[in-house]
């Protein structure tokens, strides 16, 4: 059903818009929660600027497979298992940091959120990417 390819098309399409944002938070540093998952935890500057260049090319990827994902499904899989992997890896970071040590301050509970949402974003990507292949 076309409505399941609008539909992925538009969760790719917002990815990008997201991951922009990312980007943009990251180069100036504004630690908006969210868009700066560990906005809380110090960090330096260059590695802010890391994780914005890397985010806009997430950005570039995802809109790219937006124009059309089915004719782009091979990078519509690669973000899907990008994805996983990075969604995967901020679960473990959640369970292995130590954030008290860093500062008393800190609350990890917000970045299990932010996690959970990003999840369920990846898990409605993975779940649209098969509903539009299945009706393709």
């Amino acid at each position: 059903m076309r409505k399941n390819v609008a539909i992925l098309k538009l969760l790719l399409l917002a990815g990008a818009v997201y991951f922009s944002a990312v980007a943009i938070v990251h180069m100036f540093g504004i630690r908006i929660p969210m868009l700066f998952v560990y906005y809380n935890v110090p960090s330096y500057g260059y590695q802010d600027r890391i994780i914005s260049f890397l985010a806009f090319g997430w950005s570039v990827f995802l809109f790219t497979a937006s124009i059309d994902p089915m004719r782009n499904s091979m990078v519509v899989k690669a973000i899907l298992l990008a994805g996983l992997a990075a969604v995967l890896g901020l679960n473990v970071i959640n369970r292995i940091t130590d954030f008290q040590a860093l500062s008393p301050d800190i609350d990890p509970a917000v970045f299990r959120v932010e996690t959970l949402a990003l999840s369920a974003y990846e898990a409605a990507l993975i779940a649209f990417y098969f509903l539009a292949k299945k009706n393709k």
